[in-house]
């Protein structure tokens, strides 16, 4: 990839958290205008657009009068959004359109316009694993980390350590859901929802959405926009269940998309100044440390007690709060995406010095699916 697509536009709805007077429709398009607005592209330019089911692509370019002579709809879960900037830079590349329009909206607490999400009964995941209680993300991300406690040592008070670092990074964020500084024994007095996960190890459920503007380098010349480069993407895939995952304690998802997305940046761990992983549980972050290459097997834990991921820590990690105290609309991967574009933009609400790299990393399907992206700042 040489990088020559850029990210142009990125923002958010208006508010996020609790929205029953918008629908879902509304939190794409209000999305939508927003990022486009944020980086004066017209409508009438966007030629491709993607995001998921839903009310779809088609309909959301439909309701914003665009015309699209390329869509994408790729569903993956939570991760969806960066297979699809991953998919755009392709499209772009290859001339199959000039600009894109990425949008998601989702009513993840107020369900209005919703979709219900039941395991198809005659589904792998329906036959073997949801008959068996494992139905919801809690039930079935358990089963995996306590495969990974056992074998690495790490230890419930990791866990906590996750959410008590991101609660930091809350602080400084108006707009996160939860900001007040909480405490390892907080996170443990907090309800248990499925051991390990206590209340607070857990995501949030909100409502909001977000969007983003890819383009070309050279369309980018022509706009007063702090543009931010595409250097490497990836993605990666396992199995439809928990249950059927090679080794509980690691992510072929995460690692298979990260090798990629480095190997096409040209870049290694140490290249990364930011880092964005999908926290719908405290245990991703954990996770993704390892898988990523950032620290050993095992490490982890102690990584980010030692502050390494905290406010002036080596390594900023979800600092906007991410998924347990910024917000969860239930496919949470856009908002990562927008941390990244602000954080290399300098106008992030707890904005760290020097940021010149940021690498999101994007969960799907509980380790269904994986999806990298390395951005950089405008040269």
């Amino acid at each position: 990839m040489s990088g020559g697509v850029v990210i142009v536009g990125a923002a958010e709805t208006d508010d996020i958290g609790t929205l029953p007077n918008h629908s879902t429709m509304r939190l794409h398009t209000e999305a939508a205008r927003n990022a486009l607005q944020d980086c004066g592209i017209d409508k009438s330019e966007v030629d491709g657009i993607a995001g998921v089911s839903m009310p779809g692509p088609i309909s959301v370019a439909h309701s914003l009068g665009i015309e699209p002579r390329w869509v994408d709809t790729t569903s993956v879960g939570g991760t969806s959004f960066l297979t699809h900037v991953r998919h755009a830079v392709a499209a772009l590349e290859a001339g199959h359109c000039s600009v894109v329009l990425i949008t998601h909206g989702e009513s993840g607490r107020s369900q209005v316009g919703a979709p219900r999400y039941t395991p198809d009964p005659a589904s792998v995941v329906g036959q073997f694993e949801a008959p068996y209680g494992v139905t919801g993300p809690p039930s079935r991300f358990t089963v995996p980390f306590l495969r990974f406690m056992k074998e690495t040592g790490t230890q419930a008070r990791h866990l906590a350590d996750v959410a008590v670092a991101q609660r930091k990074w809350a602080a400084m964020n108006p707009r996160a859901k939860f900001r007040d500084p909480i405490t390892v024994d907080d996170v443990h007095n907090s309800p248990v929802i499925a051991w390990p996960f206590h209340l607070l190890e857990c995501c949030l459920v909100t409502d909001g959405g977000g969007a983003l503007v890819l383009t070309t380098e050279e369309r980018a010349k022509d706009l007063d926009v702090a543009a931010v480069r595409v250097l490497g993407t990836g993605e990666g895939y396992e199995a439809p269940g928990i249950s059927m995952m090679e080794d509980f304690t690691t992510f072929k998802g995460f690692k298979n998309s990260a090798a990629d997305a480095f190997r096409a940046a040209q870049m290694t761990p140490a290249d990364i100044d930011h880092l964005m992983i999908y926290d719908a549980f405290a245990h991703l972050p954990l996770y993704g440390l390892e898988d990523l290459g950032f620290v050993g097997r095992g490490e982890a834990g102690e990584f980010v007690r030692a502050g390494h991921t905290s406010p002036g820590g080596a390594l900023p990690m979800n600092t906007n709060g991410g998924g347990l105290s910024y917000t969860h609309t239930g496919m949470y991967g856009m908002f990562a995406i927008m941390e990244s574009v602000r954080q290399l933009r300098g106008t992030a609400p707890a904005q760290v010095a020097g940021v010149e790299t940021s690498l999101v990393q994007g969960n799907g399907g509980m380790f269904a699916a994986g999806s990298t992206l390395i951005l950089a700042a405008a040269a």
